[in-house]
């Protein structure tokens, strides 16, 4: 075996190691490797969008890792504020929208860091208020890195979006997709962009309605400077109003994080977080039982139509909604329907799944609370399922409902709920979830909890489970929440093993 396929070998493990992705594709290297060893990841980011303008804004972050064996002793998580290193504008045609002009050229002094969790197992806590905010980015390192989330929660009394708006912080990546934007009237949604590397960051984003693409060339060649984060108006990409649109947001050079800020006059406003990848069987998580409206927005980006089942996974088992019991959706077109009070009362969480020939789909939920006047906005993407451990923080023991579903099987899972941020002890549960039902289960309580917790979700045996968190703040009769999926942390990593026999690999 020469030298070059040694070191193949090994760099591809440490990567796997250090970054939580790698994979050997070579069907001669496959068949010389044992089963892959479960390793947890050694370094992961995340970024956290400048979350309003609002100068009523109030806003709250929770870092959290859970604890994870075979760590080490040595690491730390940190966020700092995305400073600019450049002139702080975004080349985008005159598009961008930045809330931070650089007020001179130049670097900046490097960000204090803010957020720096002591110990797993505990969540750390901060506040910033009124809308100079900036976006934050992050990284954890050792100990920190398996399953580092980081929630950003803003409560927004007043104006455009008011009410509760939740955002889980997310890893850079190259391709997002987000069905449920609007460019109506009274909507004001952004496209949050942040690029957490040393160089630019080159993007086109791309907006599709009932009728296919829309025509506009200026969300061409974005360019997103080094540390930095520019905030896309979507009214100013297009001169069409639409109400139901899917943003896709595609990089040619670089990565980005990246988030959707839909804010509306009359119904509130939350974050979009992106839809799981292009598949032809979805779930979406999580519909509060008091949901008065629910919209299905979706869209495929093949050229062929998807024809989808619709159905709700209920407390007691699959059922098919009254009137809607499939949706069509046109190859490059976002479909729309309305599903009104679709839970009737329980707790539900939608499954979609091919009629016929599987087609890949992106989908969200828009679900509506409250009536009248007294109505608020969140958003269910299509989500991974829990996997083999998923997290969410921010938890309070009154405002807190946690809803898992399982689609396919009868799965069992470990919930834990970690120490408090001011004080408390972990205490732990396991649910049993009955095939095609949706549970919202009595999550357990830290004992002696001060301050606010987070939840980790284990699947223990069974079927895949997904899973979602409601966080709820009634204030003047207005019924603020929002919701987060709980998608597998990927904070373990699979690293196969050298055989001791390689002679394989010599032929």
């Amino acid at each position: 075996m020469n030298r070059t396929t040694l070191s193949l070998l090994a760099g591809t493990a440490a990567l796997a190691a250090v970054t939580g992705f790698a994979t050997l594709s070579s069907p001669q290297a496959a068949s010389s490797t044992a089963a892959a060893a479960e390793l947890p990841v050694e370094r992961t980011s995340l970024l956290c969008p400048a979350p309003s303008t609002s100068e009523v804004a109030e806003t709250s972050y929770t870092s959290f890792t859970p604890v994870t064996k075979d760590t080490g002793d040595d690491g730390k998580a940190e966020l700092k504020a995305a400073a600019e290193e450049s002139d702080g504008q975004s080349q985008s045609k005159g598009q961008s929208q930045s809330k931070s002009k650089a007020k001179s050229k130049g670097k900046k002094k490097p960000a204090k860091p803010v957020l720096t969790p002591k110990e797993p197992g505990t969540p750390v806590t901060g506040d910033t208020s009124g809308g100079d905010a900036p976006a934050l980015v992050g990284t954890a390192e050792g100990k920190f890195a398996p399953g580092w989330t980081v929630q950003e929660t803003t409560e927004v009394a007043a104006g455009a979006g008011r009410g509760l708006q939740g955002v889980n912080c997310s890893a850079p990546d190259t391709e997002f997709w987000f069905p449920g934007a609007s460019t109506a009237a009274d909507r004001t949604d952004y496209v949050h962009l942040t690029n957490p590397d040393d160089s630019a960051a080159v993007v086109d984003i791309e907006l599709y309605g009932k009728n296919g693409a829309l025509d506009s060339t200026l969300g061409e060649g974005i360019t997103v400077a080094p540390h930095s984060s520019d905030p896309i108006l979507l009214s100013t990409l297009t001169e069409e109003k639409q109400d139901d649109l899917t943003v896709h947001v595609n990089v040619r050079s670089g990565r980005v994080g990246a988030a959707v800020q839909a804010l509306d006059d009359k119904l509130g406003g939350d974050w979009l977080a992106a839809s799981t990848d292009p598949s032809g069987s979805l779930v979406l998580p999580g519909i509060p039982k008091d949901a008065t409206a629910v919209r299905l927005v979706a869209y495929t980006p093949s050229d062929s139509d998807a024809d989808l089942k619709v159905r709700l996974a209920s407390p007691s088992g699959l059922i098919t909604p009254a009137g809607n019991e499939t949706l069509h959706v046109k190859g490059g077109m976002t479909s729309a329907v309305d599903l009104g009070d679709v839970t009737r009362g329980e707790a539900g969480s939608l499954v979609l799944t091919p009629t016929d020939d599987s087609v890949p789909v992106v989908a969200a939920l828009r679900v509506v609370r409250g009536k009248g006047a007294n109505q608020e906005t969140a958003f269910i993407p299509a989500t991974r399922p829990v996997g083999t451990r998923a997290t969410v923080a921010d938890n309070t023991a009154k405002g807190s409902t946690l809803s898992l579903t399982a689609p396919t099987g009868t799965a069992t899972v470990k919930v834990t709920a970690s120490a408090g941020s001011e004080g408390g002890e972990a205490v732990s549960k396991t649910f049993t979830i009955k095939a095609g039902t949706t549970q919202n289960v009595e999550a357990p309580i830290p004992t002696g909890l001060k301050g606010t917790f987070a939840l980790t979700v284990e699947h223990v045996s069974g079927g895949p489970v997904y899973g979602a968190r409601t966080l709820a703040a009634t204030e003047d009769g207005v019924p603020g929440f929002t919701i987060q999926t709980l998608p597998d942390d990927r904070g373990m990593v699979a690293v196969p093993e050298a055989d001791e026999d390689l002679s394989v690999l010599q032929k």
